[in-house]
């Protein structure tokens, strides 16, 4: 059951991240997460009425770091997204997302096999390649929008890190917490997306009537988070944080359908790594 939980995790991320992608490159990067996260607190507040729970002191302070991290995962992905290629920016977050929950289980007394180990390494590789892309060809992506992927790679890796909180935060919930701990860090996460929105100097009120599609993404992410933080609670951290970090897989398979998104050779050999890098951490 963690493991099905966990893949419909992804599926669900996966989905989310290309509705909430394609409606950023169309309208305030910010104003969409802003959106998006209300479409996600509004449901995860039904799911956790309907589950009930009481969440203790502990719990809470946990879904404010969840919180936390989620603004800044999806703030970056859906800026990295808006600017670079999804097929090279989505991997890219998903290293990250993988990474830091196998090592917040390892600390907290999980004990990864060698496997998982050996695709943390292939990690590094796979986004120094991911990174690259040639000067001179590809500066506009197959949507028409201007290609930027070389600095939407670092709003990437920032957004894995993120995402990354977000899944090490969730596992610490008890399973008495109900999904409220999902609820309240989706609220938090808005505040956080206007602050750093703010920071940054960007809009972040909504005002074109498209971004109202981005609150379906937020229903879709709310759902991977609650999918998620029961997968959690019934196996291992590391295996659902590596398994809902498979979420590219989706988002790449609508670029490529959708938008007709291609990647250059080196990065092929990235991305490839990246997959392979979550299928060892996954195996393990």
């Amino acid at each position: 059951m963690a493991v099905l939980l966990a893949l419909f995790s992804a599926l669900a991320y996966g989905v989310s991240d290309f509705i909430g992608g394609l409606v950023s490159r169309r309208a305030s990067v910010w104003s969409v997460a802003v959106v998006a996260q209300v479409g996600a607190v509004t449901f995860s507040t039904l799911l956790a009425v309907l589950v009930g729970g009481s969440p203790s002191r502990a719990d809470m302070a946990w879904a404010v770091l969840a919180g936390l991290g989620s603004a800044a995962g999806i703030g970056f992905l859906y800026r990295g997204l808006a600017t670079g290629r999804m097929g090279v920016v989505a991997p890219v977050s998903a290293v990250g997302s993988a990474v830091v929950p196998v090592l917040v289980g390892t600390v907290t007394g999980e004990r990864p096999s060698t496997l998982v180990w050996a695709g943390v390494a292939c990690a590094l590789p796979a986004i120094y390649l991911v990174a690259r892309s040639p000067r001179d060809q590809d500066k506009v992506r197959p949507d028409g929008g201007e290609d930027r992927t070389a600095g939407a790679f670092v709003d990437g890796v920032l957004a894995g890190l993120g995402f990354g909180v977000l899944f090490a935060a969730l596992g610490q919930v008890s399973e008495e917490a109900g999904l409220w701990p999902v609820a309240a860090g989706q609220g938090v996460s808005i505040v956080a997306l206007v602050m750093l929105a703010s920071m940054l100097r960007a809009s972040w009120v909504p005002r074109e009537p498209r971004t109202a599609v981005a609150a379906l993404a937020g229903v879709l992410g709310a759902a991977a988070n609650a999918a998620f933080l029961l997968s959690a609670q019934a196996g291992f951290l590391s295996v659902a944080g590596v398994l809902s970090s498979l979420y590219p897989a989706t988002t790449v398979l609508l670029a490529a359908l959708v938008l007709h998104e291609r990647v250059h050779r080196l990065q092929g050999v990235g991305l490839a790594l990246c997959v392979v890098a979550i299928g060892l951490v996954a195996a393990g």
